[in-house]
């Protein structure tokens, strides 16, 4: 208790730092996926309406449904373009003042979806709902990335779990204000788009106070002065030369490289495998059937007896065992290691989608059958929250090094938003042609991925970015047989990762 208080005290700032960073970041993510629900048929009456004064006529069905699918979709699309811009606008302006920039375009989204039944025009949420997107896809990646950058080594695992915690938290918060005693009504709706517009206000006024992140003012603004007043005000007065070293190290296993680009990246021999992890694991985040979960739970809720006006409470239920999980994962990353926690959540959730397959099957034929359905759904969710959904991105931020990670985000970022996209237009029709059966296709995904990271991931935990490539480069080189140690690396971004062959 005693080294947790003087921790609390002495990383005060830093703690601060994570909150600051993640409700203008990960937040919106997972916010802006969930609020938009509850005010759907509330949305689509306002299109009617507006298409009705407008042109003296009723809109036709296939009319709206575009319209509707349009403003639903055209988030991931924003989010997409947001993503691939983060590495190069980090890179040349820093993150915090990207991230500052960000939270005005989040707040003009939110001012633009908010007056748009004052306005008469549902073009305004389209163009809100785009810039919210693009804000959120600049977000996450810019959060992932600082998040990353200003931990001490025992708690880099909690402080970049940080990012899921804020994105399972705004989904929590978008099903709690879409709820009819809050902003969930017909009247209340355009309220309710604009409320994220006040975490962008908190961000922007808190975070100048915090420093750029200590790796990025040494490696590449090459200011080790503003780097080590950095690192005293995030961490303190205490003994910080591991850390320190560490970043000398990467600085100089760097000199003469450039930061890599994302296409720079998909190139790179020397990450190849580092590449293919991150695709795995993001292939699962999207394919693990999260979104299959939420799909089915309201018909197992109403077949299990809750009534419709219980079952958005019991969803929300399930939303915040979810950050529950996510939480206690970001408290035991550093104790288990981030592949312990990765491989069994994949385990609990193949077991979980399984019994899951067959309660839905029998669910007809035995009355209780319905509730052994919605405990499984529950545990699905903890599951996913407390391995995958809680360790991905930190996994992710961990195995690329400071030249090469924001790209690697960027990518990450990417498949994340473009996976959303098309799991969007394709699910309902998997969905109607398979039924419940579909998540035996999510449970063969989630088989194969966790066969994959259990062979070729190495655990990250405790390790330093030279460390974790060094174990990385036993595959990258496996071809040729070369044994890579730490001052091969180093010689090996020196002369662009060229590797003179050895027998």
């Amino acid at each position: 208790m005693g080294t947790l208080l003087s921790d609390l005290v002495q990383y005060q700032l830093l703690f601060m730092m994570i909150f600051v960073l993640g409700i203008g970041g990960g937040f919106h993510y997972g916010f802006q996926i969930s609020v938009v629900n509850a005010p759907s048929p509330y949305i689509k009456s306002f299109i009617n309406e507006t298409w009705q004064t407008r042109y003296h006529s009723y809109i036709s069905e296939n009319t709206l449904t575009l319209l509707w699918s349009s403003i639903v979709s055209i988030y991931s699309i924003g989010g997409v373009i947001g993503a691939l811009g983060a590495g190069y606008v980090s890179g040349k302006y820093g993150k915090k003042k990207c991230q500052l920039w960000n939270t005005l375009i989040l707040m003009g989204a939110a001012l633009l979806s908010g007056l748009s039944r004052e306005a008469g025009s549902f073009e305004m949420i389209m163009v809100g709902r785009f810039l919210l997107g693009f804000s959120s896809g600049l977000g996450l990646n810019l959060h992932a990335q600082y998040a990353g950058e200003i931990a001490p080594r025992k708690f880099r695992g909690f402080t970049n779990t940080s990012v899921s915690i804020f994105v399972t938290a705004g989904k929590c918060f978008g099903q709690i204000f879409g709820l009819r005693e809050i902003l969930g009504t017909e009247t209340r709706w355009p309220l309710l788009l604009a409320v994220s517009g006040i975490s962008s206000v908190i961000q922007l006024v808190t975070l100048p106070f915090f420093p750029e992140s200590p790796p990025y003012l040494l490696m590449q603004k090459g200011n080790k002065e503003a780097c080590m007043k950095a690192v005293k005000q995030l961490w303190g007065d205490g003994d910080h030369r591991d850390e320190i070293e560490d970043m000398m190290r990467e600085q100089a296993a760097r000199k003469g490289t450039k930061t890599l680009s994302a296409l720079d990246l998909l190139r790179e021999k020397s990450l190849r495998w580092q590449l293919y992890c991150v695709l795995a694991m993001i292939i699962t985040l999207q394919l693990c059937g999260i979104n299959a979960i939420y799909f089915y739970s309201y018909e197992v809720f109403e077949k299990a007896g809750f009534l419709p006006d219980q079952i958005p409470y019991i969803t929300l239920g399930v939303g915040i065992g979810e950050i529950t999980s996510v939480i206690i994962c970001s408290l035991l990353v550093e104790r288990f290691g981030r592949k312990t926690l990765l491989l069994s959540g994949y385990a609990l959730m193949v077991s979980t989608l399984g019994l899951l397959t067959v309660t839905l099957s029998l669910q007809k034929h035995f009355s209780w059958m319905p509730f052994c359905s919605v405990a499984l759904i529950f545990m699905f969710n903890i599951s996913f929250g407390s391995g995958p959904g809680g360790v991905s991105v930190t996994v992710c931020v961990e195995i690329f090094s400071q030249s090469s990670r924001a790209a690697a985000l960027v990518i990450f970022g990417f498949l994340n938003w473009t996976g959303l996209y098309l799991l969007g237009m394709i699910f309902p029709y998997i969905a109607a042609g398979l039924g419940h059966f579909c998540f035996l296709i999510f449970l063969g995904i989630i088989l194969i991925s966790g066969i994959f990271i259990y062979l070729f991931l190495p655990e990250t935990k405790g390790k330093s970015i030279l460390e974790i490539s060094d174990e990385f480069n036993k595959l990258n080189f496996r071809r040729k047989h070369i044994e890579v140690t730490t001052a091969d690396w180093q010689q090996q971004q020196l002369q662009h990762c060229t590797i003179s062959t050895k027998f």
